[in-house]
C-alpha cells in the first residue's frame, strides 16, 4: 500500500486538464474512501485521475469507496462531475473484482488500472466486463514481470504500469534504482513490442522535491513516459520531468533547419533516426503545450537528445 502522508504544497495554479491516455505522464492515485479529495483531484495539473478503491482502501471500505466513485463518476449520459476519470480497481480473483466491474460498468468511466495482474486472463476476463474500455495493466509481482510480454500482447491491455511498491515486497528489492533496472526494461521493452504507449512507472514515496525529480529522470531514462503519483503536487513536477526539455525542442528545431537548408535529402545513416527523433519531440511539445523559451542566451547547439520520448 502507497503512502498517502506524502507532504506537497498544493499549487494555487491548478486548473484541471486532461491528456489523451496515450500521452499522459502524471497518473494522480486518489484515494476512493475520500470523497472530498476528488474535486481538488480533478482541478489539479494531472493528466489522468485515477480513483484508487483497491491498495488505499481497507477491506471494510471497500464498498463505500466504490460507492463514492460511482456517485462521482455518473452515469453513461457523462452528466456527473466526474465523467471521465478511471478507477484503479480490485485485481482478478479478489472478493471484489466482479462487483467493481458490475458497478462501473454503468458510469461515464474513462478507463480502468486493473491491479495485481499475473496473467492474460486478468486483462481478457476484465475486457469482457468492460468491452471498449482502456485498461491499465498494472503488473506488481514477479510472477507477472516474468508474463510481461503476454500481458502487454493481451486484448484489452492498453497501457502497463509497473507496482513498484508490491515488486519489492514480492521480490526483496531495495529502493536503488540499479535493482529495479532489469524489470523497468522489461517493461519499455513489452510495451515497445506489442505496438502499445511507453509504460508507467511506479510512484515515488516522500516529501523531498529531489527525490521526487531524480526519480521522475530514472523513469524518462528507461523510456517510460507516465508516473503514477500520490498527490496533486506531485503531478506538474512529474509532468515537466517526461516531457520534452527545452534542450531538446531547441535540438530539434535547429536539426530541421539544417536539413532543410542541406536540400531536404538523407544525407547519411543517421538522418533517418534524426528525423524520426525530433519528429517525436516537437510533436510531443505540441501536444503538452510547450514552447520553446524566448529567454534562451545560450548561443550554442544544443545536444542531440537521447531517444526516450516515444509513443
Amino acid at each position: 500500500m502507497y503512502d498517502e502522508n506524502t507532504t506537497y504544497d498544493a499549487e494555487s495554479t491548478d486548473v484541471g486538464s486532461r491528456i489523451d491516455p496515450v500521452l499522459a505522464r502524471s497518473w494522480l492515485l486518489v484515494n476512493g474512501a475520500h470523497y472530498a479529495k476528488f474535486e481538488p483531484a480533478a482541478r489539479s495539473r494531472a493528466d489522468i485521475v485515477v480513483l484508487d478503491i483497491e491498495d488505499a482502501v481497507a477491506p471494510k471500505d471497500k464498498v463505500e469507496a466504490r460507492n463514492n466513485v460511482v456517485r462521482w463518476i455518473g452515469p453513461k449520459d457523462g452528466s456527473g462531475p466526474g465523467a471521465g476519470e478511471w478507477v484503479r480497481i480490485n485485481g482478478f480473483g479478489t472478493p471484489w473484482w466482479a462487483d467493481d466491474l458490475e458497478a462501473l460498468a454503468q458510469t461515464a468511466i474513462g478507463g480502468v488500472m486493473l491491479a495485481m495482474v499475473e496473467s492474460v486472463d486478468h486483462v481478457t476476463e476484465t475486457a469482457k466486463r468492460l468491452p471498449g474500455l482502456p485498461i491499465v495493466a498494472l503488473v506488481e509481482t514477479a510472477r507477472g514481470l516474468e508474463r510481461i510480454s503476454e500481458i502487454a500482447s493481451a486484448k484489452g491491455t492498453f497501457r502497463l504500469a509497473f507496482g513498484i511498491g508490491d515488486f519489492r515486497r514480492d521480490t526483496g528489492f531495495g529502493d536503488n534504482p540499479q535493482t529495479l533496472a532489469y524489470a523497468r526494461s522489461r517493461f519499455t521493452i513489452a510495451a515497445k513490442a506489442a505496438h502499445l504507449p511507453s509504460a508507467i512507472d511506479g510512484p515515488t514515496v516522500g516529501s523531498s522535491a529531489l527525490k521526487l525529480s531524480e526519480a521522475t529522470a530514472v523513469s524518462a531514462e528507461f523510456g517510460m513516459t507516465g508516473k503514477i503519483c500520490l498527490t496533486p503536487a506531485q503531478c506538474a513536477p512529474v509532468n515537466e520531468g517526461l516531457s520534452p526539455s527545452q534542450d531538446e525542442i531547441t535540438w530539434a528545431r535547429e536539426f530541421f533547419a539544417e536539413f532543410e537548408r542541406d536540400g531536404g535529402e538523407i544525407r547519411n545513416g543517421s538522418d533517418l533516426p534524426r528525423i524520426a527523433r525530433a519528429t517525436k519531440i516537437l510533436d510531443l511539445a505540441r501536444a503538452y503545450g510547450i514552447t520553446e523559451s524566448e529567454f534562451d542566451d545560450d548561443p550554442v547547439h544544443a545536444p542531440a537528445p537521447s531517444d526516450t520520448h516515444h509513443f
